[in-house]
């Protein structure tokens, strides 16, 4: 294939990714989580910053899964909103930045409020890469707010790979 014709594509190609990303936040907010893991690749890298029940590296679909149902029962009605999306690469090593904010009332009826940075790796239209990144201490101290309101699962452990 010509340079000339990739480069053709190169800008509808990311406005297809960029549309990929927006609803897959989308997706988190709806807990379609299934959906989302679909779109990933067995040995899928998750990172997440903190020292709280939601921290942690997981190294594979399974462990990914599992930290998603863990969101949605701590976070419920968690709203992250889309602010913007870049897209850069060709199809076999695509990297996507996408910045968010995030919202959502705790247990206590205090709000929780948090802004980040998701830097999405892609290799032939799977995801084989997510560094999440945003404020921790805020997601810390949000667990303490869930856990004195009975949300056991507020005080877990990370879940991590099983070969980690």
């Amino acid at each position: 294939m010509s340079t000339k014709l990739v480069e053709r594509g190169l800008p509808v190609y990311r406005a297809v990714v960029r549309r990929i990303a927006t609803r897959n936040f989308e997706r988190v907010n709806n807990q379609e989580y299934e959906t989302i893991l679909k779109g990933c690749t067995e040995d899928v890298r998750h990172r997440f910053g903190g020292n709280h029940p939601l921290g942690g590296e997981r190294h594979d679909k399974e462990a990914l899964r599992r930290w998603f149902q863990r969101l949605g029962r701590l976070y419920p009605t968690l709203k992250l909103t889309v602010r913007d999306v870049w897209v850069t690469g060709l199809p076999h090593n695509t990297t996507v930045i996408i910045r968010w904010t995030a919202a959502q009332t705790l247990t206590d009826r205090s709000p929780y409020e948090n802004h980040g940075v998701h830097v999405v790796g892609m290799r032939w239209g799977k995801v084989v890469e997510i560094d999440a990144n945003e404020d921790s201490q805020i997601v810390a101290e949000s667990m303490k707010v869930l856990a004195a309101h009975g949300q056991d699962e507020a005080l877990a452990p990370p879940i991590l790979s099983a070969n980690t």
